[in-house]
């Protein structure tokens, strides 16, 4: 009898400890449901059309990282070209939302939404930003509040296009330097290439345009006479010489007054640049990737630091030997990508 109670006992115990499991598992598992897994939310607003591809970049590396589109991360993916208007639409949509992270490119995008999330717990991420007197964050070690990202070194690229330029017309003597007036990251570039022309003595003449009728009313005003000639256009990193409208309006300027073009490599209208220097978009997007996994990760955003990219060289040999230009072997070896 005692066995037999005690065997009875032992399947009460069994029972009783199988059942506490099932519900601890249940309750564990959301009552019932699968165990939910963190969707995390990312407003992503693109500025420019002619970095766009910094997104693809960005959820390139994600999915290394682990980060599934559709299981365990979503993109919100705003697109607009140079538009603080729509800039700032778009972030408000944000913020409402409340999305885990913004990410923002190209400087101006970064500002608005830097802007946009003030007061908010909202972690911002910006591509493609420059820094330079920008007011964007404290320190590339240390930047502060509720922003990181990767810099887009607007300094050093408008020093290496405007050396580059001279090696490819060396008896250059005045240059024509358009660009978006007012566009926040071009008075770095110009503090770095006055002194350096100065030094090489090139004159810059510079055209800061409001719009594309503002542009073609300069360049008339402008047009070389047999007394004052220009040698180059020299393009900054600012919205005129990588937006299609207004890069025709120079293009065919210079077409017409056989300007060579320089700086962005571009084409469009029929136009097209002898040479660039710049970051390469999908390579700045996943650049960031890491950024975000560690805000994911609960790392405080603004004490991740800045991340500075190297940029490329990209040579339009073609036109350049359809103008006449020499471009040196040295230059050609220093090219990332070779247009022949």
């Amino acid at each position: 009898m005692n066995s037999r109670r005690n065997r009875k006992n032992g399947i009460r115990t069994v029972c009783s400890l199988l059942v506490g499991g099932i519900i601890l598992s249940w309750l564990l598992s959301g009552c019932g449901g699968a165990q939910q897994t963190k969707v995390y939310r990312v407003g992503i607003l693109s500025g420019m059309t002619f970095v766009a591809n910094i997104t693809d970049g960005l959820k390139a590396r994600m999915t290394e990282l682990g980060y599934v589109e559709g299981k365990n991360i979503s993109y919100d993916v705003q697109v607009t070209d140079f538009d603080i208007a729509k800039y700032q639409s778009i972030l408000k949509k944000f913020v409402a939302d409340k999305v885990d992270v913004i990410f923002a490119f190209p400087t101006e995008a970064a500002l608005e939404a830097k802007a946009a999330t003030q007061g908010t717990n909202i972690p911002v991420v910006f591509d493609y930003g420059s820094i330079e007197g920008m007011g964007l964050v404290d320190s590339v070690r240390n930047p502060g509040g509720n922003i990181t990202g990767v810099r887009y070194p607007s300094p050093d690229i408008a020093l290496k296009r405007f050396e580059i330029m001279l090696e490819l017309l060396p008896g250059a003597k005045q240059v024509l330097v358009p660009y978006q007036k007012g566009y926040p990251n071009v008075p770095p570039q110009l503090e770095a290439l006055r002194p350096a022309a100065q030094a090489a003595g090139v004159k810059l003449i510079e055209v800061p345009a409001e719009n594309v009728a503002d542009l073609k009313a300069q360049l008339q005003a402008l047009a070389p006479t047999a007394d004052n000639k220009y040698d180059a256009f020299l393009f900054l990193a600012e919205p005129l010489a990588v937006t299609v409208e207004p890069f025709t309006v120079i293009g065919k300027f210079a077409t017409e007054y056989k300007i060579p073009m320089g700086g962005v490599l571009m084409s469009a209208g029929g136009y097209d640049s002898i040479y660039g220097v710049n970051v390469e978009g999908v390579s700045a997007g996943k650049l960031a990737a890491p950024l975000l996994d560690k805000v994911f990760k609960g790392i405080a955003v603004g004490t991740i630091p800045v991340f500075t990219p190297e940029f490329d060289i990209s040579i339009n040999y073609k036109v350049a030997q359809a103008q006449g230009i020499t471009v040196p072997q040295s230059l050609l070896q220093q090219a990332k990508e070779i247009i022949r």
